[in-house]
């Protein structure tokens, strides 16, 4: 495999999604990506993560709960929204019991991306992540080529369609930024071939996407592992007043002018631009 190719595809399967025409409520663009970190546990350490270092990104086994989700989905609903979740975030999304209920709950509404390290997935378990309403499971092997071949065996031998599931290499040397999309977690991280932090730049995150942590914080993307600065809480505002909100919207301002002074966006050096352009389009049209 090549990682680049890799990283490649990773892009253009989600441009579909991120780069169409945005939806609207109340005159107002929607996002069409909603991250969900459903456990604040991660059973490895990788050195190109923020959970390597206990200070900043500690497991404290928190998770989300039902009454979330289906808030969420409340919210979501009354808007109309028809854009797609990932479950990803600070943690190990498998590692959360209820994970095949909080599929099954956003599917109702969008598609649902799992985005995993594997090392809970057996034979059952691939099975009933099939039979959910799960969209896709993309499976990041961290180990080596073995696991390949040993996740490529258990995906023909349970029937399983090969565009369900998507194998993605990430066991390379820092050399090749372990093949992932590398960056710094907003001044987190140093290790690897680090892109260097510009603030006067264009960032399109806050157009399209936020980040939902275990306990209904909204943050701007998930770049941000300090969890420095809320936009809202689900559980106490609705998902649209948050998303149209003054803190979110003041950052997105910003952002769309090229101003990434403010913290914590003057530590990050993630390019914010690969999705969204249409979003940030339609967010000028009304400032």
């Amino acid at each position: 495999m090549d990682p680049k190719l890799t990283i490649l595809r990773n892009i253009n399967r989600k441009k579909p999604i991120l780069d169409r025409d945005p939806q609207f409520y109340n005159g107002y663009p929607l996002p069409s990506w909603i991250e969900l970190s459903l456990i604040d546990t991660c059973n490895r350490v990788c050195s190109f993560c923020p959970k390597s270092n206990e200070q900043i990104a500690p497991n404290t086994h928190q998770k989300m709960e039902r009454i979330l989700i289906k808030k969420l989905c409340s919210d979501l609903k009354k808007i109309n929204f028809n854009g797609a979740f990932c479950l990803c975030g600070y943690g190990e999304p498998l590692l959360h019991k209820d994970h095949i209920f909080i599929i099954n709950e956003l599917a109702k509404i969008g598609q649902v991306e799992i985005i995993t390290n594997g090392d809970t997935l057996d034979d059952e378990k691939l099975k009933e992540i099939y039979s959910s309403n799960a969209s896709r499971l993309l499976i990041s092997l961290y180990d080596g080529s073995d696991q390949l071949k040993k996740f490529k065996e258990m995906i023909e031998r349970n029937n399983i369609p090969k565009d369900f599931v998507i194998l993605r290499d990430r066991w390379y040397s820092d050399k090749k930024d372990f093949g992932v999309k590398l960056t710094n977690r907003v001044g987190t991280i140093t290790i690897g071939n680090q892109d260097e932090i510009k603030v006067n730049k264009k960032c399109y995150y806050t157009s399209y996407q936020v980040l939902i942590d275990w306990n209904g914080d909204v943050f701007l993307c998930p770049q941000d592992w300090q969890r420095r600065i809320t936009m809202g809480n689900i559980m106490q505002k609705s998902f649209f007043e948050i998303w149209n909100g003054s803190i979110l919207n003041k950052y997105r301002k910003l952002h769309l002018k090229g101003d990434r002074s403010q913290s914590p966006c003057n530590s990050c050096n993630a390019n914010g631009m690969v999705y969204g352009e249409k979003h940030s389009k339609a967010w000028l049209e009304l400032s």
